[in-house]
């Protein structure tokens, strides 16, 4: 498939050389416009999108250095390769300062022409593929893009917004599963450090005797086998945000040196006699309830303290049922492009399990039973016969207290329609020809029974 040759623009004054530079270009596959001075110019570039821009800096009128300033004044501007017979070192060191991307004398070689064109060609390839990039990782960890439309999702979501911006520390808080990370990520690509480091470790992942030089680096000679110096994980997101996951099973003797941090601002590699300043926002998260680690001493209080400066606390998914539909369907879009799938849902029944299942593990959890009912349907769509036995064994509806002294199967068969009917409603937003079939039960069956158990609120049908 042929390419669009790339758009070059040349600006000067003298038609020899412009002839000479579009014929020569034209024979490297370029697409060669030009202009005998800067006002001819900047309408062309009004009227037209290009690549590169060569300009002659000695020109009548306008000359070369304030048509660049113009270029540069632009929303977009193309990269712009200054030329002149009369250059100097404090004409090519001015030319980049006002925004120039190169300088060439004349007369110039042709290789050497080329090169530079080239070199600029793989600048610009390259700060578009890091565009790309980044606006993808922005699109992954964009806190609008967390799943989850329950009221506890929506204000963490609050949250991130007010606090992103930012280095306040922060600590988050929830079961293990939840989404812990992917809340740090969201806070880190939504602040203005999103293009510094974003550097995550396990403080329960690593032996307390190498978590000191993993966090602080060390110098050369501290312990046997530093033959020289290395960076710890601080220096490493300077600038950026160092997210500690697993905080309190961080060893008491770390605690401290992590405080200085958080007080000074400056850490210590291993076997070094002075500090270094860096600036690094910490984010924190811990499974554990801290406050009852400083109870019991296992946690500094003065270091507790510090990191929960703002907390954000992820509820488990069993208390926020309602994002498990959002999730499922998330977990299959997932699946399908990792496995080259077409499956389109669940059916009613494996959803009604789905749902009543309790996910001690969480999000996490739930992903690996979709991945893994994925894996084991041919069809376009899970059933119960997908499902892993532990989920169909422990089916449970809590609605009646152990201790309910009612035994009577006709209350609390009541009991469990009218809580069922008033979840299915909830999660299809009141439809109730969608709620029925999550029910297993006829349109009518249901009507009737929203009469039946008084169940009001319901807008749509």
């Amino acid at each position: 498939m042929s390419h669009k040759p790339i758009s070059i623009l040349v600006v000067d004054d003298e038609e020899s050389v412009r002839s000479m530079l579009k014929e020569t270009l034209s024979q490297e596959g370029y697409s060669v416009d030009d202009a005998q001075d800067a006002s001819a110019a900047i309408d062309q570039i009004e009227k037209k999108e290009f690549a590169i821009i060569l300009c002659d800096i000695k020109m009548p009128g306008i000359n070369g250095m304030e048509f660049l300033k113009a270029v540069k004044r632009k929303d977009v501007s193309p990269p712009v390769i200054m030329m002149s017979a009369y250059g100097t070192v404090d004409d090519a060191i001015e030319c980049v300062k006002q925004g120039a991307y190169d300088y060439i004398n004349k007369p110039f070689r042709t290789d050497e022409l080329i090169l530079t064109i080239k070199k600029t060609e793989e600048r610009e390839r390259l700060l578009r593929e890091n565009l790309f990039l980044r606006r993808a990782v922005e699109k992954e960890y964009n806190y609008e893009n967390l799943i989850g439309k329950s009221p506890q999702m929506l204000r963490i979501y609050e949250t991130i917004a007010k606090i992103a911006s930012y280095k306040t520390t922060i600590l988050i808080t929830g079961e293990s599963g939840t989404g812990k990370e992917l809340v740090a990520k969201a806070l880190h690509f939504n602040s203005p450090r999103r293009d510094e480091p974003f550097v995550t470790i396990n403080c329960a992942a690593i032996p307390e005797n190498l978590l000191e030089s993993e966090l602080f680096g060390y110098v050369k000679g501290a312990f046997t086998g530093a033959g020289m110096n290395k960076k710890g994980l601080f220096e490493e997101a300077d600038r950026g945000s160092l997210f500690l996951d697993e905080i309190g099973e961080l060893p008491g003797t770390l605690q401290v040196k992590l405080l200085r941090v958080l007080q000074e601002g400056e850490i210590r590699r291993v076997g070094d006699t002075k500090s270094t300043n860096v600036d690094v926002r910490i984010i924190a998260a811990t499974a554990r309830e801290l406050d009852k680690e400083v109870k019991a001493g296992r946690f500094r209080e003065d270091l507790f303290y510090r990191l929960n400066v703002i907390n954000i606390f992820i509820p488990p998914l069993r208390e926020r049922k309602e994002d498990i539909p959002f999730l499922v369907e998330h977990f299959i879009r997932k699946f399908n492009e990792k496995l080259n799938k077409s499956i389109k849902s669940l059916d009613p029944a494996a959803m009604n399990y789905i749902l009543d299942n309790q996910w001690k593990g969480n999000i996490r959890e739930l992903e690996n039973v979709i991945e893994r009912a994925m894996v084991l349907c041919d069809g376009n769509g899970i059933t119960t016969d997908h499902l892993p036995s532990y989920i169909l064994q422990k089916k449970e509806i809590a609605l009646i207290s152990a201790e309910d002294s009612n035994l009577s199967i006709p209350t609390a068969t009541a009991l469990v329609e009218r809580e069922l009917i008033q979840r299915a409603l909830k999660l299809t937003g009141g439809n109730k020809k969608q709620a029925a079939q999550l029910l297993e039960i006829s349109n009518r069956a249901l009507c009737y029974k929203i009469k039946q158990y008084g169940i009001a609120g319901i807008e749509r049908v």
